[in-house]
């Protein structure tokens, strides 16, 4: 049962500084306000000098402040409640109102290409640079403006509303576990329960409640956003997905090559982590899934939600001052919805609202030590946005991979503050957690990539079912976790309820884990080295990742993204940890 507290309205974020519902006249008026300025920005299209350029850009980040409040808040109300209707609506809407700009988008992108913007001496222009280049490179990629339109508009009742589909029938799923009838969020958090039965019960449970009905709904999803996928890639001219999404990733495929390949190289690593982890919990033949989260100790440690917002404000402010205001910010003014229930989505996430210099955050606390950890990593989502508050709102975007950077070194600032106060059993089961999230952000993720990578295969040659999707989801796990885990005590069904596989424009959102893990990891050597300077020199490096390349944010700190012996040290970091629980757990078999 979930740790909450008597105060039931405290536990649910304040959205009011968007909108006070979509009844608001505020939201309709917001509505109104994107079209009304695409009508200017389309009127400026028509000259062709500098002051038009300027123009535009005012009026494109007005706009970018507009849309992103409205589809915040609409995301905001259909994650906590999917039986919002009208959220559910709004949410409808604005697709539609997006789809119908992206024939004007097309058109004014064009405009921009036609510019020699390295002739134009203006500060606003100047201070775009990236992002207007970034737009005549993808022109090579654009299609014609009936073309993007079209594409839009079938997205909004194509992808769009499948994803949408999907969402409902996963929050709707009810798990029965040991004759009590859960949701799944609530279901899922059981896998970190210190009984042993119970977390055997909630997996087989689990299991058995996708089958028929359900697979076969969420199967039926994923192949048709897989679908749009492909098709996207190809008449764009794309080589496949992943090159677009590199390309959108500002990532090059040396850099990813070099990252994939000092995971594989270190799986035995974690491998060796679950053998150990099941002789510990008396298994013979790997680890069954049902224990990848289980205590290794008798250790029954737990946080109510208070206690862990005190341990993570605390740790931040230890290494800066403003993370640590950040985190108080976000907690004392309500931004977080905190407890699973009946029909709120599962996981977490962050946004970050750049118009209002704002964030809020999506957790389904459960009181483990884990779920602390898990609110550190979303705050350190925020805090990334919360660099970027000063930026223009044109170049706060940043791409998927650095997005796991802050999140993953708030993390290991949370974990090594947590080691330090810790002794005997405590210890044990935090370095457990740790390795647990590392084995989790390197082997887990790589085994989603290996089925993306597989799905898309399959999907190109058609339909893809239920039992396909299973079949390759296990081959997936057998080739990433090796002989770490039972072979016959496998998850067939982690491709229904993972939100990353049902995005038809962020293709392949696992590996930026890993890139986040890694690179945060080493970020964190550093601010050892340097624990004085290190916060500000960290805080610029956030602030450009909206605005450069990967590889080119890197080099501010000095680092070769493309180089195999930076990652190197990343997982060094790790292996530190792992050294130490390893003598732990050995002593405990």
């Amino acid at each position: 049962m979930s740790p909450e507290r008597e105060d039931k309205d405290m536990d649910r974020w304040n959205l009011t500084n968007l909108y006070q519902s979509f009844a608001d006249d505020a939201f309709a008026a917001d509505q109104a306000g994107v079209s009304a300025l695409n009508d200017k920005m389309n009127a400026l299209c028509e000259r062709h000098d500098a002051g038009a350029l300027r123009e535009y850009l005012a009026l494109a980040s007005e706009q970018a402040a507009l849309l992103e409040r409205l589809s915040c808040f609409t995301l905001f109300s259909m994650s906590a409640d999917t039986d919002d209707e009208d959220a559910a609506k709004a949410y409808d809407t604005l697709n539609n109102l997006e789809a119908s700009l992206a024939a004007d988008n097309a058109r004014q992108e064009k405009w921009i290409a036609s510019f020699d913007l390295d002739a134009i001496d203006d500060a606003r222009v100047k201070a775009h640079m990236f992002i207007l280049k970034e737009i005549q490179a993808r022109q090579a990629h654009a299609l014609s403006e009936q073309e993007e339109s079209l594409l839009s508009h079938m997205k909004t009742t194509g992808a769009y509303a499948w994803a949408a589909y999907k969402d409902k029938v996963v929050s709707d799923i009810k798990v029965s576990v040991n004759g009590k009838e859960d949701p799944l969020t609530d279901t899922l958090n059981m896998a970190y329960d210190p009984d042993a039965d119970v977390r055997k019960a909630a997996y087989e449970a689990e299991v058995k409640v996708y089958e028929g009905a359900p697979e076969n709904a969420i199967a039926a999803a994923l192949s048709a956003i897989k679908g749009t996928s492909l098709y996207e890639a190809k008449l764009r001219g794309y080589d496949s997905v992943l090159s677009r999404t590199l390309e959108n990733s500002r990532l090059s495929q040396n850099t990813l090559d070099a990252l994939l390949d000092v995971m594989k190289e270190n799986m035995d690593m974690f491998r060796e982590y679950y053998r150990l982890k099941a002789e510990v919990l008396g298994h013979e033949n790997g680890l069954p899934w049902y224990d990848l989260y289980a205590p290794v100790t008798d250790n029954t440690q737990s946080y109510t939600y208070d206690d862990a917002c005190t341990f993570v404000v605390r740790h931040f402010t230890d290494f800066s001052a403003h993370l640590g205001q950040f985190a108080r910010r976000a907690i004392d003014e309500h931004w977080i919805d905190i407890y699973p229930r009946a029909g709120k989505v599962g996981g977490a996430f962050c946004e970050n609202i750049m118009s209002l210099g704002e964030s809020r955050f999506l957790l389904n606390f459960g009181g483990h030590f884990s779920d602390l950890v898990t609110m550190a990593h979303e705050l350190g989502h925020g805090f990334h946005g919360e660099c970027l508050k000063d930026e223009p709102i044109l170049n706060t975007r940043y791409p998927m991979p650095i997005a796991e950077t802050a999140s993953t070194l708030c993390e290991t600032i949370v974990t090594q503050a947590a080691l330090k106060e810790a002794t005997g059993d405590d210890a044990l089961a935090i370095l457990d957690n740790a390795m647990s999230d590392a084995a989790q952000v390197i082997v887990d993720i790589y085994s989603r990539y290996l089925f993306e990578t597989a799905l898309f295969d399959k999907r190109e040659k058609g339909g893809v079912s239920a039992a396909e999707c299973c079949e390759m989801m296990l081959q997936a796990q057998k080739d990433a976790y090796g002989d770490g885990l039972d072979p016959d005590v496998l998850h067939p069904y982690m491709w229904t309820w993972k939100p990353h596989y049902y995005d038809v424009d962020e293709a392949f959102y696992n590996f930026p884990y890993a890139f986040g893990l890694l690179l945060s990891k080493g970020l964190y050597a550093r601010c050892l080295e340097d624990p004085e300077g290190f916060p500000e020199a960290y805080e610029t490096f956030l602030a450009k990742t909206g605005a450069m390349s990967l590889e080119d944010v890197a080099k501010t700190m000095d680092i070769d993204l493309t180089d195999r012996a930076f990652w190197r040290q990343g997982m060094d970091i790790v292996r530190q940890d792992w050294l130490r629980l390893k003598e732990l757990l050995e002593a405990k078999r």
